[in-house]
């Protein structure tokens, strides 16, 4: 069934195929820093259609990913807050610099039985604020992170291949945040691996359209179905509407893998419409992880609705309608 939905991952994974990264290398595309902001998304748009030359390139796809990239960090929307800063000079809500800070980077053995062993990179700083984050406080302070540079990036995903992970795993945290760093390191990664953007799905339109042709893997969270929870919870307006987007985004662009993790007390407002939505709209083309893990961590402790694990009956009710409806379940 994995190879099935995700068949790219699992060809790049036995070498069978090239990741999205290294194809976007081989992209020929002409444009220089002096062009405006609207020229180069015209370029880009016009570049993702354009299959790799067998040829060398003297500026890639990739490239021009990187100088957008670039320039969002001086007026920041990689997410849907959008904050428009100069993330050189100030911090926004995620309060993510212009460089990386990395909390956490080892073989993960916990994640999902086709993904592991996974190289997961642990990144600082959060676009959501969620009561009951497992990785609080780290994920969401970036001085809780070390420095890392796009080099050492990329010499650490290097060595992560050969020492045989399936694949890189970028977590957080979110990735979002650093999504500029992220093509740099690729830009120097030499060896075919799929790259996972493990991500909570509230990422910008604008940041999809960077990481198209880039990820192979998208493995994002649809955690709620109704905004009053979203904004609750996570201090997320509109989560919904953005995730519902990016996921139809991503089934198109990549394998998708969904993780539909059960809040108690949150089974009717947002894990029941969400089995719905996915049933509706992705059916047959991503892999769906129902998860019971939820515990009360972090500041869930006082908020009496989610502070206790979920119920078997809780988990049964969400997992027997995915079942019934014919999604692709893990």
């Amino acid at each position: 069934m994995i190879r099935e939905v995700h068949s790219h991952y699992t060809k790049i994974v036995n070498n069978e195929e090239t990741a999205k990264f290294l194809q976007s290398k081989k992209v020929s595309v002409n444009f220089n820093k002096r062009m405006s902001d609207d020229e180069l998304w015209r370029i880009h748009k016009q570049s993702l259609k354009k299959a790799p030359s067998k040829k060398s390139v003297k500026k890639s796809l990739l490239d021009l990913k990187i100088e957008l990239g670039e320039r969002m960090l001086k007026k920041c929307e990689l997410c849907e807050r959008k904050c428009m800063i100069n993330r050189h000079k100030t911090k926004g809500f995620c309060g993510v610099g212009p460089n990386p800070r990395v909390f956490g980077a080892h073989t993960h053995w916990g994640e999902e039985s086709f993904i592991t062993p996974s190289a997961t990179i642990f990144f600082a700083g959060c676009t959501m604020k969620c009561l009951y984050c497992q990785n609080a406080p780290e994920s969401i302070t970036y001085k809780a992170g070390e420095p890392w540079n796009p080099l050492m990036m990329a010499e650490w995903m290097k060595d992560m291949r050969l020492g045989g992970c399936r694949n890189i795993n970028l977590v957080g945290g979110d990735p979002t945040p650093n999504v500029p760093a992220i093509l740099k390191a690729l830009k120097l990664l030499d060896v075919n691996i799929p790259i996972i953007f493990n991500s909570n799905a509230y990422c910008s339109s604008k940041c999809m359209e960077l990481l198209s042709k880039v990820i192979d893997l998208y493995l994002f969270d649809f955690r709620y179905f109704s905004d009053a929870c979203g904004m609750k919870l996570s201090d997320t307006r509109n989560y919904p509407e953005i995730a519902a987007r990016n996921h139809k985004l991503a089934v198109k662009r990549g394998d998708l893998l969904v993780r539909v993790l059960i809040i108690p007390n949150h089974v009717e407002c947002d894990a029941v419409p969400i089995i719905k939505w996915l049933a509706e709209n992705v059916k047959g083309k991503a892999v769906i992880n129902v998860m019971s893990q939820y515990r009360p961590c972090f500041k869930a402790y006082n908020y009496p609705e989610i502070n206790r694990c979920l119920t078997s009956d809780e988990f049964k009710k969400v997992y027997n309608l995915a079942k019934k409806l014919g999604l692709k379940l893990i």
